[in-house]
């Protein structure tokens, strides 16, 4: 009897412990996405941009905030080279409207560019050298970045 009496009480802790160990995913939440270019296609390169301002535009809506960052590498270099860019306009414009995107472009093959030409490939102001672009992108997603190549 006292073992039947005790049931209706087990149900509700282990019932109330699950509730309170469950993720809570409330408005306001952080998010960070990181975006991988390597080809040297303007539809890419716009895809990209345009996943950039759908991602942050969803998560606005939702009351969140949201971290992004493009990081470029190999042929995807151009995307943020100043005399190569298909989207430099775009970009510039987009730098303006939103404070939470990062340009990141590759040392390394901005270094093998600039060896190629024989002179120093300049990129747009937007863009911040990172040494490798391939170690950004795993540097990102051990901080919990999530990834997307589109």
């Amino acid at each position: 009897m006292f073992k039947r009496n005790l049931l209706p009480f087990f149900m509700v802790f282990v019932l109330v412990l699950g509730v309170l160990s469950a993720p809570v995913y409330a408005a306001g939440q952080n998010h960070k996405v990181a975006i991988h270019v390597d080809e040297n296609d303007k539809g890419r390169m716009n895809l990209v941009l345009n996943n950039a301002q759908n991602v942050n535009k969803y998560y606005q809506s939702k009351g969140d905030t949201v971290d992004i960052e493009i990081v470029t590498y190999g042929p995807g270099l151009h995307m943020l080279r100043a005399d190569t860019s298909p989207v430099k306009a775009r970009i510039a414009a987009m730098s303006l409207e939103l404070d939470n995107i990062a340009f990141s472009a590759c040392g390394n093959t901005h270094a093998k560019m600039t060896k190629k030409s024989g002179k120093k490939v300049t990129l747009i102001s937007e863009a911040k050298m990172v040494p490798s672009g391939v170690i950004r992108l795993i540097e990102l997603q051990e901080n919990g970045w999530s990834y997307i190549r589109p």
